[in-house]
This record gives structure tokens, C-alpha cells and sequence, in this order.
């Protein structure tokens, strides 16, 4: 009887086991790779800045930390007022830094090698200003009346665009047309041709201007005593596109 109960026992548990194999769903096979031509392609696009992005820095420095925040604060609301005349209006100017540091003085060791602490001798402050010029045939004007006005540091100039978006669609536009060149190009060399677009996909971080060296650079027009070169900048767009080969 014993005996029995186990062989029903067996049978059962392959009979559940069927059942649950013809339940489950047959793996599929893998499909094989899609035969296709994976290009990049790049497009560019020069365009003249029409805007510039100074960086300027009034340092003072006097015996106290008073007497030296004073002389720059004095000079850094000329500087303002002066960018205010000058057409800047106020979302245009940002304080980008500021600092107070004391200068030490270090005397000279002694016959026996003995150094005294360092001294405070006085202070230094700094306050840096950072200004969007939005014509630039003000640049020029803008720079020689700030450092007549104070500004002793910086002087760093950033020639950009206040809206890029069409120079960078455009070069979208010839990233594009550049990868299906050269996709046919290695269809014909392959003695196949290229079929539709599998993918397509932007690379990113590739949309930042890079200003060009040219032999014709464009002066600012302007009688300023500080002549300046703003040149062109580059929009550059790179892609990836995969296309079906045409069987």
C-alpha cells in the first residue's frame, strides 16, 4: 500500500511539472544583428558675436582693512555708474567675487636662525565684477573708462551670442546631411546601398562656441583708445545615425 502511495506521488509531480512546461512561453530565438552602416557626422556654422562678457577686478590696498574697503567700494560705484551711462543696464553686472586678504611682512632670521612671526602690514581688497556688453562697439569705450575709473585687474574679454539657437539648428541641419554623405559613400564602396535611418542621435555638449582664428578679423568700429578683434565664433553639432543596408 505504502508502495503504491509513492508511485501516485511521482506520478503527480511529473504530471504538475507538464503542465507547468506547456504553460510557460517558448523562448524566442535571437534574431540576427540587422545588417546597417553606423556613421557620425558634424556640422558648423560661423557667425559674428554680438555680444561680449568683461571680467574686471578694482584691488585696493591700504594699512587697515577700513581704509582699504573704502578706497574700493569709492571705486567700484564709479565703475558702476559708469557702466549705468555706458547703456549696462543692472541684469547685465554681477559681483563675481570678493576678498579681503591681510598682507604680512616676514623679517629675516637672526644670526642664530631665529625667525620672528609674521606681521600684519596692511590689506588688500578685491571686488570683481563680471558685465555683459550687448553692443559690442561699446567694448573698447567700456574697458578704457573703467581702468580711467579704477579697475587695475581682469580685463578679460569673452566675445559670444545672446541667442545662438538658429546658428546651432542650422548646424543640426549639416551634422545631418554630413552623416548621409558619408553613408553613401561607404554603401557605394561596399557595393550596396544605404537604406532608412535606424538612429539618430545628438551628441551632447557639443553646441558651445569656439572662437576662430581668422587672418580677416573684424575690429570693433569705434574711435576708442583700446582696438579690439572680435572675430567669429563656431557653433559645432555632432551626431550618430545608423542606416539599413539594402539588401
Amino acid at each position: 500500500m505504502k508502495h503504491s502511495i509513492r508511485h501516485l506521488g511521482t506520478l503527480l509531480t511529473l504530471i504538475a511539472l507538464s503542465v507547468i512546461s506547456t504553460s510557460l512561453p517558448a523562448k524566442a530565438e535571437p534574431h540576427p544583428p540587422t545588417p546597417h552602416i553606423a556613421v557620425s557626422g558634424e556640422g558648423r556654422v560661423d557667425i559674428a558675436p554680438d555680444m561680449a562678457v568683461l571680467s574686471l577686478t578694482v584691488t585696493r590696498e591700504a594699512q587697515t582693512a577700513k581704509a582699504a574697503l573704502d578706497a574700493n567700494s569709492t571705486a567700484m560705484k564709479d565703475v558702476l555708474s559708469a557702466m549705468a551711462s555706458k547703456g549696462v543696464g543692472n541684469k547685465d553686472l554681477q559681483t563675481s567675487g570678493f576678498s579681503i586678504q591681510p598682507k604680512y611682512s616676514y623679517a629675516k632670521p637672526n644670526a642664530n636662525g631665529e625667525r620672528r612671526a609674521p606681521e600684519i602690514v596692511g590689506y588688500t581688497v578685491r571686488n570683481s565684477l563680471t558685465v555683459r556688453v550687448r553692443d559690442i562697439n561699446n567694448v573698447g569705450s567700456i574697458l578704457d573708462k573703467s581702468i580711467s575709473l579704477g579697475v587695475n585687474e581682469g580685463g578679460n574679454i569673452s566675445f559670444t551670442n545672446s541667442d545662438p539657437s538658429k546658428a546651432i539648428s542650422q548646424a543640426r541641419v549639416l551634422a545631418v546631411k554630413d552623416a548621409i554623405a558619408k553613408a553613401g559613400t561607404l554603401a557605394k564602396a561596399a557595393g550596396v546601398n544605404a537604406g532608412d535611418i535606424l538612429k539618430i542621435s545628438e551628441r551632447s555638449g557639443s553646441q558651445r562656441p569656439v572662437p576662430m582664428a581668422r587672418s580677416a578679423m573684424m575690429m570693433a568700429e569705434s574711435s576708442d583708445s583700446i582696438p579690439l578683434a572680435s572675430g567669429e565664433n563656431t557653433y559645432s553639432v555632432s551626431v550618430d545615425v545608423s542606416f539599413a543596408i539594402k539588401q
